[in-house]
């Protein structure tokens, strides 16, 4: 499975974590050669415009927010930059609301917000593509508003120590996806849960593929994948493992639980691989469906205690 090395990257960034400190002007956009003292800056020179910001290694106690535009936030070294603990708006590290954005190879960590939600990435409109990045002990990682049209495309990339239920507040999750268009995560791993679901979706497309879901060290964690509100698309080449701390262990996938809004008769469920941690055997049950729409379940490899489906 090919799964991004955070280990490597951690490993990166602590060595570069210096090199930040060293230069004044970090955040250089491409297209101009200008560079910047903060990632703000950066983005507000490109504005309306298409540019890229490359950024120097290094360790950024700062946030940023996009206002518009077609913008990419790029490592110059991917696992190099970290962005640690400062959130814009009581939202996120970064907060997205351009008409396309795209983030590759950084780093998200110890994003906390009163209301609970703090996010490495708040999408509110347009589109999003992350590549070869790691979100970990926040709150969320990628959180999204509602609006039509949206897709968010994730690969090659990690979430770690995320979601929480707790303060008598609403759920936070790895990943929240609202009322979008689509999203697209491949490659891409799931791991040490803290709460909630590692995937929450209410887009009316899916493609999950070719991601780990590793459950064992979790704490009062949910599901794996939950679509909220009912998809189509594909789940399939995912290798699930659930853990014994779980909130809610009865289901790995769940269709529509929080009421029907898309149909997923056109939903494909096959050829992903789940069990559960050494010497646990639980009647889990692969997918949980709360509609009557057909959702077509291949061949799957599941533990031989778990129940393939049941209609709830």
């Amino acid at each position: 499975m090919r799964i991004l090395s955070t280990s490597l990257l951690v490993s990166i960034a602590i060595a570069s974590t210096a090199l930040a400190q060293g230069n004044p002007a970090p955040f250089t956009v491409a297209e101009s050669g200008r560079a910047f003292g903060s990632l703000a800056d950066a983005l507000g020179a490109i504005g309306d415009g298409r540019g890229t910001v490359v950024v120097a290694p290094g360790t950024y106690h700062q946030c940023a927010v996009q206002q518009g535009g077609d913008v990419t936030i790029r490592a110059a070294t991917p696992g190099t930059v970290i962005f640690d603990g400062v959130p814009c708006e009581g939202k996120g590290a970064l907060v997205l609301r351009g008409r396309a954005s795209a983030v590759d190879g950084i780093i998200f960590q110890n994003i906390r917000v009163p209301d609970g939600n703090g996010a490495g990435i708040r999408l509110e409109s347009g589109t999003l593509t992350v590549r070869n990045s790691l979100f970990r002990n926040s709150e969320e990682g990628i959180l999204t508003g509602d609006y039509d049209g949206g897709q968010v495309s994730i690969d090659k990339s990690t979430f770690r120590h995320l979601g929480r239920c707790d303060r008598d507040l609403d759920c936070a999750h790895g990943i929240y996806i609202g009322r979008l268009a689509a999203l697209t995560v491949t490659n891409s791993r799931f791991d040490l849960g803290d709460g909630g679901h590692y995937l929450k979706s209410r887009t009316a497309r899916v493609t999950i593929t070719g991601n780990s879901f590793d459950d064992s060290g979790g704490k009062l964690t949910n599901y794996m994948i939950d679509l909220s509100n009912g998809a189509s698309g594909i789940i399939s080449g995912n290798e699930m493992v659930q853990g014994k701390d779980k909130d809610n262990w009865s289901a790995f996938i769940t269709i529509a639980p929080e009421g029907r809004e898309h149909s997923s008769a056109g939903l494909v469920i096959e050829g992903n691989k789940a069990g559960f941690v050494p010497g646990l055997e639980r009647n889990s049950t692969f997918v949980a469906n709360f509609t009557d729409d057909a959702v077509r379940i291949g061949a799957n490899d599941l533990a031989p205690s778990m129940k393939v489906k049941d209609r709830r």
